[in-house]
């Protein structure tokens, strides 16, 4: 029973962690029978001022689970947090804690994104890896019925491309062609890097005889029914979110992030 993954984790056979409550759930009750936002203040400040972080972290953050609102709260577990960063040599671990405490402090970084789709960093992009984006792009709620058999081919590169749209996924296989497809698009990589970077969107391309399609038309334009915009400056901590995304929109095939899906 050990080796039964749950959740993407190792299961440690003890039935309370099968089915936990969700921290949010859970955290008013221990916060509760701690005896309040005061005595956990007070205690994760001992804490702290012994160097015992990681135990400072496991009640505070129980109390900014119970009140997001608290800033007190917030703010001292920041200060936990940012010890724990310090401390570690790992670049990954000590951003994951000084960002927290950030957040925890000040709320998301309302920074201008860095723009990705550079010529540079296009050209760099595999086409096969582009699709994979346009996978993770769609919104699977949307694609919910729909199904379709697409060849891709770029004839100055000599790639070809199967993609499929199956059970509300779209998954690809480079280096072969489906005999019967719903859809056949033909473009130079060098033409569709245009569309990928935002410069020239997909439609014109076939319309100006760039891009040549055989077969149904509808399934790229159902498939760009499905793309949405995506905000990565989500909240990672509790009592955060303090704005409305703002997200400016590209046309469907730009790979880059960039409507929300609501959480």
């Amino acid at each position: 029973m050990r080796s039964l993954p749950q959740r993407g984790q190792w299961w440690d056979a003890n039935p309370t962690t099968l089915s936990p409550l969700s921290p949010e759930d859970s955290a008013p009750l221990y916060v509760e029978m701690m005896g309040g936002a005061g005595k956990i203040l007070a205690r994760g400040a001992e804490l702290h001022d012994a160097g015992e972080y990681r135990l400072a972290t496991e009640i505070l953050d129980k109390l900014v689970q119970a009140e997001p609102d608290n800033q007190d709260a917030k703010d001292a577990l920041a200060d936990a947090f940012e010890q724990l960063g310090y401390q570690q040599e790992n670049p990954g671990l000590r951003n994951s804690f000084l960002a927290a405490a950030y957040e925890l402090r000040s709320g998301i970084p309302t920074d201008v994104i860095p723009d990705t789709s550079s010529p540079d960093v296009i050209r760099a992009m595999s086409t096969e890896l582009f699709l994979d984006f346009l996978g993770i792009k769609m919104d699977s709620s949307k694609a919910e019925g729909m199904n379709f058999t697409m060849n891709l081919i770029t004839p100055d590169n000599g790639e070809k491309f199967v993609v499929e749209l199956e059970n509300a996924t779209l998954t690809n296989v480079e280096g072969f062609l489906a005999e019967s497809p719903d859809l056949t698009l033909t473009i130079d990589r060098a033409d569709l890097e245009l569309t990928m970077m935002g410069a020239k969107e997909l439609s014109a391309q076939i319309a100006d005889g760039t891009a040549k399609i055989e077969g149904d038309a509808s399934v790229l334009e159902k498939l760009a029914t499905t793309m949405v915009e995506f905000d990565p400056r989500f909240p990672i901590m509790p009592g955060t979110q303090l704005r409305e995304p703002d997200v400016e929109e590209h046309n469907p095939y730009e790979a880059v992030p960039g409507n929300p899906i609501a959480e």
